[in-house]
């Protein structure tokens, strides 16, 4: 989706007033209203407090009215050319919004939801919903209209990636799966009974997630045994020099510890050095997209809103 330098802070609030308000501006068939306009100013330096400060807070506080106003009119401007292009019937249902919220937020009660929306972000929980419907329906316009329409050749990328190999090194780093036969087995089958019972089964050609998940005493074990990428220095070294002595797939004699008897497989293996072209080359491109984008967007914002009818209802200057 549309990197987060291009998308528009959509701070706007429900365009219908329910009591006589001063309307600031109209665009299109929408209206913003006084109190629209300083509920998402309230917003706007809300939001610079929490990533500026000193002087650069000062300059950013300097710009914040303007600013506010333009995203208002822009937001309006950009969902009237979504619905154009009928796009608003794919987007999310605020429904939708509101069950990905609770997830995230692991709150399943809307008044504890409520609440926590109301208290990080000084707005209802329906205004949240309206606002992340309309972010999705603008990034998406955008990525459609802008940013993939932004050229960047191969050549460019793999000339950048040469000449940055530093910006994308990485240790070496490996996977493996366990597993683990504890020598006190407590009220289950002996250490020396389960351990043949896994030499049998890597005999017969058994795959060793499956002895995993039957014979490990890991909590690894429900996961088949699987620890995951990790570094070198960070397993026990018998463990890991076992590990790195085997190619993709092949799995080590046992390894005695004083508590433990264990079996691991090599997974995969990385080397250190600078990671390929190819994993990295959608990162590069985008890098690469985002100031042609940037000046894209804002060449596609003015045509869009010469498009529009916006009218002021109070002096620009006086807002």
């Amino acid at each position: 989706m549309f990197p987060p330098a291009f998308v528009l802070l959509v701070a706007a609030p429900a365009a219908e007033p329910t009591t006589l308000e001063e309307v600031l501006v109209v665009v299109n068939s929408h209206i913003i209203t006084r109190k629209a306009f300083q509920l998402a100013l309230e917003q706007q330096i809300a939001e610079l407090y929490r990533h500026y400060s000193g002087r650069e807070l000062d300059e950013e506080l300097r710009g914040a009215r303007e600013k506010t106003l333009q995203e208002l009119i822009d937001t309006f401007v950009l969902l009237d050319v979504a619905a154009d292009k009928e796009m608003l019937a794919y987007a999310p249902t605020e429904s939708d919004l509101l069950d990905e919220l609770k997830k995230r937020s692991q709150l399943s009660s809307d008044a504890d939801l409520e609440r926590m929306v109301k208290l990080e972000l000084g707005i209802n929980l329906s205004e949240l919903l309206r606002q992340q419907r309309r972010t999705y329906i603008i990034e998406s316009l955008l990525y459609q209209e802008v940013y993939r329409r932004v050229p960047i050749e191969e050549q460019e990328a793999r000339l950048y990636y040469n000449e940055h190999q530093a910006e994308y090194s990485q240790a070496a780093k490996f996977r493996v799966r366990e597993l683990v036969i504890p020598k006190a087995a407590g009220n289950g089958p002996d250490a020396a009974e389960t351990l043949a019972k896994v030499r049998e089964g890597l005999k017969e050609g058994v795959p060793f997630e499956a002895l995993v998940k039957e014979h490990s005493g890991s909590l690894s074990g429900v996961l088949g045994g699987d620890l995951g990428w990790t570094e070198k220095g960070l397993l026990l070294p018998a463990v890991e020099d076992a590990a790195l002595a085997l190619a993709p797939d092949e799995v080590s004699d046992v390894i005695e510890t004083d508590k433990d008897y264990i079996f691991v497989q090599l997974m995969a293996k990385e080397t250190a050095g600078a990671k390929p072209f190819e994993a990295v080359k959608a990162q590069i491109m985008d890098k690469l997209r985002e100031p042609k984008a940037r000046n894209a967007l804002q060449q596609y914002l003015q045509a869009q809103r010469l498009r529009a009818n916006i009218r002021y209802m109070v002096p620009r200057e006086q807002i």
